[in-house]
């Protein structure tokens, strides 16, 4: 595999993974910002509605933009503009119909949806306004997915930042003069924000178009360019099937979701005490261990259309070797931060949300990390090679399996019961995905290379940094500069240590990659 072929994996990767973190970054701060003015129980009642957001996005938002990029990789692999573009335009009539009909819906229906499944009747406004933002994030996706399918990944990169900018920014301000008024701050108000941001994406995008002129059609494209009718339908056979997946899978997630809180009263929590629980868990634990996935995501939304590319070609190797890349580089990522929030998890929660709870949830689930980036980049394989139902299956397993933690454990043991489903939920479908796709794909795994060469490097990495941090004389700064210091320098070591291995991925066609 020569270089030319893999830099737009790596550019946009490295695109998409700079965004991701500035987005976090700022998302951070802002979740920071967030609970500190409307509480956890605001924070629990806010991500309330989120698994209504999930379900609807499963409908009209992640399997278009999905089917948009495999076919617009398809188009544009073999050098039809016009396909790619009509690839695109079928995709927006397709998702703003089902987008619009969705908000409609949610907006009318709003009280019973509240009451009857979040039971939580502060989430019926809430709702309302989160209606307003779905045919914006349809707008976005589908765009999107035209980019990614183009292996193209400025304009998804900084529409990604132009949306949280926007969204943190906005509640600020909102924030700032409800208190000015001398009234609290709500959850509604991070609402706003959140339809607020999917408007400056959009925005962004239809710009970015508009300037390139990427959506007209000219007359000196190939004839033999499908037809809207034929791209919407192929649309349609990958988009349904894949929503109908995720439609479920949505909606498990749901009921997993709603039943969280519900199952914490059964153990003994007030209503309140539940949501303030929930809360620290969904916004603030989470959070950190999703953290690192900027850049898994970033490698797989890239690997898709890479994978979708070669097969059109028929180049076998090329998929082997990028996806035996890919996923080592998702076990070297996720062996590092569950050390970095293994040992320093406990003083995160204290110094950034001064909360040990969301400490103790962060030292938990650190060693979900490994399982989880790698389950994103061997599913986006499998997707790939639209083994869509493989994957469904999986998840299917890894779902059932964190519910009857929520029905079983939950009451038994408070929220550590979940945790601990959710990781062995994760072990699962990790193991599931990487033998799926290892099977189909033949990509070459050492466990020395893969797992025990960067668990060593780890804990030289950790080893080297208490050392210095006990040698080199501590300057009276504050503990959380400190402690940003000392996982900088963890990153750093670590990084140095597999420089080799990165430079290789960087220039493959320098020097072949024994994977």
């Amino acid at each position: 595999m020569n270089s030319s072929r893999l830099h737009p994996i790596i550019h946009g990767t490295i695109l998409l993974t700079a965004a991701g973190f500035l987005s976090r970054i700022l998302g951070f701060f802002y979740r920071i910002f967030l609970s500190n003015q409307i509480g956890a129980e605001g924070m629990g009642i806010y991500q309330l509605i989120f698994p209504v957001y999930g379900l609807c996005n499963a409908v009209c938002t992640a399997s278009i933009q999905t089917a948009v990029s495999r076919y617009t990789a398809y188009e544009y692999s073999a050098r039809s503009a016009k396909g790619a573009r009509r690839t695109l335009v079928s995709g927006l009539y397709l998702s703003v119909f089902l987008s619009s009909v969705l908000g409609i819906l949610v907006y009318h229906f709003a009280a019973p949806i509240a009451i009857g499944f979040l039971k939580e009747e502060r989430c019926i406004l809430l709702l309302q306004i989160m209606a307003l933002s779905l045919p914006l994030g349809a707008v976005h996706s589908s765009i999107n997915g035209y980019y990614y399918g183009m292996q193209k990944a400025s304009v998804p990169a900084f529409s990604q930042l132009a949306e949280q900018l926007v969204r943190v920014f906005s509640v600020y301000l909102f924030v700032m003069i409800a208190l000015e008024k001398g009234q609290s701050a709500t959850p509604l108000l991070a609402v706003y924000g959140l339809v607020l941001g999917e408007a400056a994406s959009v925005l962004y995008c239809l710009l970015a178009l508009s300037l390139s002129g990427s959506i007209r059609l000219s007359n000196n494209d190939s004839p033999q360019a499908p037809s809207h009718l034929l791209q919407l339908k192929r649309i349609l056979l990958l988009a349904v099937p894949l929503s109908a997946n995720r439609l479920l899978l949505s909606l498990l997630q749901s009921i997993e979701s709603v039943c969280i809180p519900t199952s914490l009263r059964s153990f003994g929590h007030t209503t309140s005490e539940a949501l303030e629980v929930y809360g620290i868990f969904t916004g603030m634990a989470m959070p950190f261990i999703l953290f690192p996935s900027a850049l898994t995501n970033s490698i797989s939304v890239m690997l898709l259309p890479a994978i979708a590319q070669a097969q059109a070609v028929n180049d076998q190797k090329q998929v082997r070797q990028v996806s035996g890349l890919a996923v080592r580089y998702s076990l070297i990522i996720g062996i590092l931060f569950t050390g970095i929030f293994l040992f320093y998890g406990n003083e995160m929660g204290t110094l950034i949300f001064h909360n040990q709870t969301a400490g103790l949830y962060i030292s938990i689930l650190s060693w979900l990390c490994p399982f989880l980036y790698v389950t994103t980049t061997a599913g986006s394989i499998l997707n790939g090679l639209e083994k869509t139902g493989l994957t469904f299956f999986h998840n299917i397993i890894a779902l059932t399996i964190r519910i009857l933690f929520v029905f079983f454990a939950v009451p038994k043991t408070g929220i550590l019961g979940y945790l601990w489903g959710l990781l062995i939920s994760q072990l699962v479908i990790a193991a599931l995905h990487l033998y799926s796709a290892k099977r189909l794909v033949n990509f070459s795994f050492s466990a020395y290379s893969f797992i025990l060469l960067p668990l060593i490097k780890l804990a030289a990495s950790l080893a080297v940094t208490e050392l210095l941090s006990r040698l080199l004389p501590c300057p009276q700064i504050s503990e959380l500069i400190l402690l940003a210091c000392r996982i900088c320098v963890i990153c750093l070591c670590y990084f140095l240590l597999h420089a080799g291995e990165i430079q290789s991925f960087v220039r493959p066609g320098k020097k072949h990659v024994r994977t």
